[in-house]
């Protein structure tokens, strides 16, 4: 809906006079927690009325129920590894018809030139997509990556005319929020009373009183009730996440129910799905679906994934059934089981077989692997026991540091075995030669080797097994492949995922990345990995230093929770 319409709309919401009109439908409106029977009025892309409707252009909803389309609160497009609009091809039948994107895995590698990409791609697609700007390029001190971007870097979005920008995305250097430093600052004034996103796993006390306070008012990193609680009492809101690795939230879905919490500051997002889960399981409306399974009644958990993310995020005319609001729609027979028949985008009704058009993507995003030569030597890991390991969770992103006892070889040096891998991440933007090495448990890798340059956020190569071989195999064939996902074991390829795009996504079809994606995931079964979440998924989040409690980086093995290196790099 554009200002210069509204003359127009306002007489056609007097006249009845509508471009479409979804009759017989059991409309789900938002504001009241109610079901009404009636007739859905549109003109254009807006709603101008519920009630009892005709014109040329009727869809018979024949008494299905209709609800407004989801919306995403927190999402990573380069997650899916595919652009965009293939992206939309595979979520919106699923009845996501808004998603809130924060590129900052793109800018961690190819800076203010990836922010750009990925926004020209967004336009035209038949979803919204809106931008939160990305607060930590790096996403810490403690890493290398291949831009950093500041709050000059960022302002050229905020003053543009139009733009579909938000607001500032999630900060997750909270460090650097707490101890007020000035690039930190000048970001959070930058968008002082504009939406700013959390990122705060297990922040807690005084500390989360000050992160508030300086601006961040939604939190996707609770991973347990108390944790939900004590963001709500802060006025933030938390933003339920479902994706391909982190699926830890009955917890919080029984304690709503069971204390009776109000459900207005919670919203729904999927932060890293794959679209093999997607298609698998679907999106949004796969966790209003495992909301209600948990005693949240159908309507309240259709509210979490609509209206409540539209008011969080200060997105007027957006996330509702009622006049002047965007006619973005979904029609389902089941409210405790979500899975649409029809969407529409717009005002119009979803086909899947119509093609968009793909802008031309930037040249400075392709070609982002650089790396020093690498000899076996360079992974050699000395043991001095007991050694620091980062024990995995299942269905979560938060570690455990431990110490043990591990094996080791006439030289000294660690064996893998007994449920142990080596991991190391490799930096690959500028060439350094920085190799972080550490031991982890719980992938459960054997006989070969996983590696990826999605490695969030800095997207350096991090790769994981239990000999040496396989695992420099795996990074060259990234090294030649322009970055992806790889999986080789006895020194063969077993199956691989070329992401070009800044290591990050491709633009191969969807059928053909599944494919591969499917591959991927039947092979790191074989060497033994996945049998609780996505491996892959999983294997990515390892080189994060900002969630609990120890994570390794190019630059060393890192405490996260109190912001320490245990051991540093080898090499750079």
């Amino acid at each position: 809906m554009k200002v210069a319409d509204l003359p127009r709309l306002i007489r056609a919401a007097c006249d009845g006079e509508a471009t479409l009109v979804i009759k017989n439908a059991r409309i789900v409106n938002v504001f009241t927690n109610e079901i009404i029977e009636g007739d859905i009025a549109v003109n254009g892309d807006t709603i101008i009325g519920v009630g009892s409707f005709d014109c040329g252009n009727v869809y018979d909803a024949r008494g299905a129920y209709v609800a407004p389309g989801f919306i995403d609160a927190h999402v990573h497009i380069e997650s899916s590894m595919v652009t965009p609009a293939s992206f939309a091809s595979v979520i919106v039948p699923t009845g996501t018809t808004t998603i809130i994107a924060d590129p900052h895995e793109i800018a961690n590698v190819a800076g203010i030139w990836g922010i750009r990409a990925i926004y020209k791609l967004t336009y035209d697609l038949p979803m919204t997509v809106y931008f939160m700007l990305p607060s930590c390029v790096p996403a810490t001190p403690f890493e290398n990556s291949g831009a950093e971007l500041t709050a000059e870097d960022l302002e050229v979005f905020v003053i543009k005319r139009k733009s579909r920008v938000l607001g500032l995305a999630e900060v997750m250097d909270y460090n650097s929020v707490i101890n007020c430093t000035e690039d930190m600052t000048n970001k959070l004034s930058l968008f002082f009373n504009r939406p700013i996103d959390g990122h705060a796993p297990l922040l807690s006390g005084r500390d989360l009183n000050a992160y508030c306070l300086a601006g961040p008012h939604t939190d996707h990193e609770c991973s347990n009730a108390p944790e939900m609680k004590e963001k709500l009492r802060c006025g933030m809101n938390v933003l339920i996440r479902m994706g391909s690795a982190a699926n830890g939230v009955s917890e919080m879905f029984d304690c709503i129910v069971r204390e009776h919490l109000p459900t207005d500051g919670i919203c729904f997002c999927t932060d890293d799905k794959h679209i093999e889960t997607i298609l698998r399981e679907g999106h949004i409306n796969h966790i209003v679906n495992e909301a209600v399974r948990h005693g949240i009644p159908p309507v309240e958990a259709i509210r979490m994934a609509t209206i409540n993310t539209a008011r969080a995020f200060s997105i007027p005319r957006l996330g509702a059934i009622a006049p002047g609001y965007r006619a973005d729609m979904i029609v389902f027979d089941d409210l405790e089981d979500i899975r649409p028949t029809t969407v529409f985008t717009s005002g119009e009704e979803y086909d899947p077989h119509k093609t968009w058009p793909v802008p031309i993507i930037p040249k400075d995003v392709y070609g982002s692997v650089h790396c020093a030569p690498m000899g076996r030597g360079e992974l050699r890991l000395r043991v001095q026991n007991p050694m620091p390991v980062i024990h995995t969770v299942d269905n979560q992103l938060v570690t455990r540091l431990e110490y043990r006892d591990v094996p080791a070889d006439a030289d000294g040096d660690f064996i893998p075995g007994y449920g142990l891998d080596k991991l190391a991440v490799i930096e690959r933007h500028h060439a350094t030669g920085n190799i972080g090495l550490g031991i982890v448990s719980g992938l459960g890798i054997h006989d070969g080797a996983i590696a990826s340059t999605v490695a969030h956020d800095s997207h350096n190569i991090v790769v994981a097994g239990d000999n040496d071989a396989d695992m420099i195999t795996a990074v060259e064939t990234l090294k030649d492949c322009g970055g992806g996902y790889c999986i080789v074991s006895h020194g063969v390829v077993l199956a691989s995922l070329p992401l070009p795009i800044a290591g990050l996504m491709t633009d191969a079809p969807v059928e053909e990345v599944l494919k591969r994606q499917r591959a991927l995931l039947d092979a790191a079964r074989y060497l033994g990995a996945g049998s609780e979440s996505d491996p892959l998924v999983l294997l990515s989040f390892l080189a994060l230093p900002v969630i609990p409690e120890v994570r390794l980086t190019d630059k060393g093995l890192f405490d996260v929770v109190n912001a320490r290196f245990i051991s540093e790099t080898k090499h750079g």
